[in-house]
């Protein structure tokens, strides 16, 4: 194979190289087998091939001395070639520089040469200018305008320039001798002035921007110019309000006005402002006065739309911060507001606290009258407070209770109307959130909290006084006795009805109150009135729940008292008892199931439990000293902790584990009434009755009918 530079470049493995080269040498490689394989040949092939790369590298080798040569030979060269440019380099450095100084002293020189020239021409020019000044002077003097500048129409901008100077030269001369011609000028003054405005009013009737800005420009010097500026203002709101929203219609307007005033005025800044001002104090004055002074009859259509007038005011007032007002935009805003609402703010926390009072007083009395109900005056003397705790305390019938026919005289609708009105009265008092930097507030913010204060008393007063507290005192009042044959124990339903609507009412204590005084010495204050509050109808509430249980007790008792026979326990026939239960019990069980059901919904929380808790326990203490009053044989002692059995899977509803303890130990007390003699102290050292007084053990057992024959004493001398 023939032997080039190609076959070794990259990438070059060597041991296929020596491979290829035998594979192509006749008896090198394996074509043949064991038999064609000719080592000799191999040999000779491979020295011949060493021999041709070591040519191949002579000649590589000469090849690259020849080019590391050329390669310093034109190193040489370009370094030649770099010092030769850099001497160059420096040569044209300090003609630079030489030039650089040159060009210098001639600027310089220039400079001085102008300043002189200008030292020069400035009072040439002052004096041409006065000189001219004089010439158009002596024409006033003279009584004839002769100049074309003040007879040709169309040098106005220039004849306005003229008589600016010729006016405020004419303010330095003294009257008694240049009185006439002091008229003259202030005559052409005022003509040339009223030229010019009709001028931009006529342009911008025509729509042309460019004509409006020269002439500005011409009015700036002039007094005039704020007159200018008042007729601007005056023409662009020329159909402007053809619509029944004065605030949509002045937004819209200085949307559109604002590019233009940018456009034609050289202040547009102090433009916007003076349009703002005339409008707020014009246009959207008029129409908060022509609301708000036709007062209506009825307040709520006052509050409503002085809220509706202010909140619509501060939203325009937001948008109007878009534009450039001036450096301090927000306080100007503000005073605008201010200015048109002041005498209505002065006096709305009096008719928002009229307004509350009235509503309130008329949506209670509406309710009543529904009902055909005429509220009764409730004592609040020394007497009366004497007799609610004698009977809170004996229970003992002090007057004969009311009947209200199960009503409860409390009304969830009369509840939402009435947080509605002070929800709406706490919004407008101070809407809870701030648009840009104006606070939607009718009320001043040092008196926000205070005003929020008054507002939240009024609902003390309606809502938990006059409408939640007079329920429970009417239910109080309306509780039957301990001992009534029946009993409408409708106090459950006030109880219910009452929680529901203090869950509303503190929903809006915290929902629109808080923010309104949470950061103010209120807070404190109105805490403690909602506190005092909660424990004023706690304690009728308390008091309801214990009279109405006693109640409970008491319909029980008479149920014992009427179904339960003596002879229920001391059957004749003790062979011939069927019965599961006495009828005395089911009546009680399937009662007080009716009882704790009603307990369950009305209340919540750990409430129902502390009431169940108090009723079981009263209720196992009535059927403990219920069975205290009987004697039993064994059928009846059996019949009695069958009574006790049903008892005990009735008190299982309450759901208190104390009820339940109290009757499983009730229900071993029982078992002494049936146990033999024999085993009786065996039963008395159990597990449930162990811990027991002995005493209440023997009372149970003095009561089997079988205690003297069987000697049962004995067990506990």
């Amino acid at each position: 194979m023939a032997t080039t530079a190609q076959l070794f470049e990259e990438p070059f493995d060597a041991d296929e190289y020596i491979e290829r080269l035998a594979w192509r040498t006749p008896g090198g490689g394996s074509k043949g087998g064991a038999e064609g394989f000719d080592p000799k040949k191999l040999l000779e092939e491979f020295e011949n091939h060493i021999e041709e790369l070591k040519l191949l590298d002579e000649r590589i080798q000469r090849k690259v001395e020849k080019l590391e040569q050329q390669c310093h030979r034109e190193a040489k060269e370009f370094a030649h070639k770099v010092q030769e440019l850099q001497r160059s380099n420096q040569v044209a450095f300090q003609h630079f520089q030489e030039l650089d100084d040159h060009i210098s002293y001639v600027a310089t020189k220039v400079c001085h040469l102008g300043d002189q020239l200008e030292g020069v021409n400035t009072p040439r020019q002052r004096a041409v200018e006065a000189q001219r000044l004089m010439t158009y002077f002596n024409e006033f003097l003279d009584g004839e305008l002769r100049s074309d500048v003040f007879n040709n129409p169309d040098k106005i901008k220039e004849a306005a320039d003229i008589i600016q100077k010729l006016h405020l030269i004419a303010q330095e001369l003294p009257f008694d001798r240049f009185a006439d011609v002091k008229a003259k000028i202030a005559s052409k003054y005022h003509d040339l002035e009223r030229q010019l405005i009709q001028e931009f009013t006529a342009a911008q009737r025509r729509g042309e921007i460019g004509r409006m800005r020269e002439v500005a420009a011409v009015l700036l010097h002039f007094k005039g110019y704020a007159h200018c500026i008042d007729v601007y203002i005056k023409q662009c709101q020329e159909g402007a309000y053809m619509h029944n929203d004065v605030f949509e219609d002045t937004a819209l307007l200085c949307q559109r006005v604002n590019k233009q005033v940018g456009e034609v005025f050289s202040s547009p800044e102090m433009v916007m402002a003076k349009l703002i001002q005339n409008i707020f104090e014009n246009k959207l004055q008029a129409h908060v006065k022509e609301t708000l002074d036709t007062r209506p009859t009825e307040l709520e259509q006052y509050l409503k739309n002085l809220y509706d007038l202010y909140t619509r005011t501060t939203t325009l007032a937001t948008k109007l911060t878009e534009f450039n007002l001036g450096s301090d935009k927000h306080t100007f805003l503000s005073k605008l507001i201010k200015s048109i609402f002041s005498t209505y703010l002065d006096s709305y926390i009096d008719m928002e606290q009229q307004y509350l009072q009235t509503r309130s007083a008329s949506i209670l009395q509406r309710y009543y009258d529904s009902k055909n109900h005429q509220k009764r005056p409730l004592g609040t003397g020394s007497i009366q407070e004497l007799k609610e705790r004698i009977r809170q305390r004996t229970n003992l019938p002090l007057g004969p209770s009311i009947d209200t026919h199960g009503e409860t005289f409390l009304s969830q609708e009369v509840v939402v109307n009435l947080l509605q009105e002070t929800r709406h009265a706490f919004q407008r008092c101070h809407k809870a959130k701030t648009i840009s930097y104006y606070l939607l507030a009718l009320s001043d913010p040092a008196d926000l909290p205070k005003n929020a204060y008054s507002i939240f008393l009024l609902l003390v007063e309606h809502l938990c006084v006059d409408h939640i507290d007079y329920a429970l005192e009417i239910g109080l009042l309306a509780i039957p006795s301990a001992d009534a044959k029946t009993a409408n124990l409708y106090f459950l339903d006030v109880v219910q009805q009452a929680n529901t609507i203090f869950h509303l009412f503190d929903k809006q204590f915290n929902d629109h109150l808080m923010p309104l005084i949470s950061s103010s010495p209120k807070l404190t204050e109105c805490l403690q009135k909602k506190k005092e509050v909660i424990e004023q109808m706690e304690v009728k509430l308390d008091t309801g729940i214990d009279r109405t249980l006693n109640c409970m007790i008491g319909q029980m008792k008479h149920i014992l008292a009427t179904e339960q026979k003596k002879t229920d326990f001391r059957p004749e026939d003790e062979n011939n008892v069927m019965i599961q239960y006495t009828t005395a019990c089911s009546k009680v069980c399937a009662y007080v199931s009716k009882q704790v059901e009603r307990v369950r919904k009305s209340m919540d929380g750990k409430n129902v439990d502390t009431v169940l808790t108090e009723l079981g326990v009263r209720f196992h203490r009535l059927i403990h000293e219920h069975l205290q009053q009987f004697s039993y044989n064994y059928m009846g002692g059996m019949l009695a902790i069958c009574d006790v059995a049903e008892y005990r899977r009735c008190a299982k509803d309450f759901r208190v584990s104390l009820v339940l303890q109290l009757f499983d130990t009730l229900h071993a007390l029982c078992n002494l009434l049936v146990v033999a003699p024999d085993n009786l102290k065996q039963v008395c050292s159990g597990e449930q009755l162990t811990n027991l007084d002995r005493n209440l053990l023997h009372a149970f057992v003095q009561l089997r009918a079988d205690y003297r024959s069987a000697r049962l004493g004995r067990h506990f001398s």
